[in-house]
């Protein structure tokens, strides 16, 4: 059985690879938007710190049983 050979690359500029790779450059404008701030949806009657604090309490006196 024989073997199946490759064609010969032949080189390419950059631009050609680039537009290959990445697409064709358009004349588009981007604009950057600064968006608001998203508002909390509820109140939650527990902060993250005052929780870290109870889960500390618990596992220090968790160790004080044993």
């Amino acid at each position: 059985m024989g073997l199946l050979r490759r064609p010969k690359l032949r080189p390419i500029p950059e631009a050609v690879a680039y537009a290959r790779c990445h697409g064709e450059r358009s004349n588009e404008i981007v604009r950057v938007s600064k968006l608001e701030p998203r508002r909390p949806r509820y109140e939650l009657p527990v902060s993250g710190e005052s929780l870290r604090q109870a889960f500390e309490s618990r596992l220090q006196g968790r160790d004080r049983h044993r």
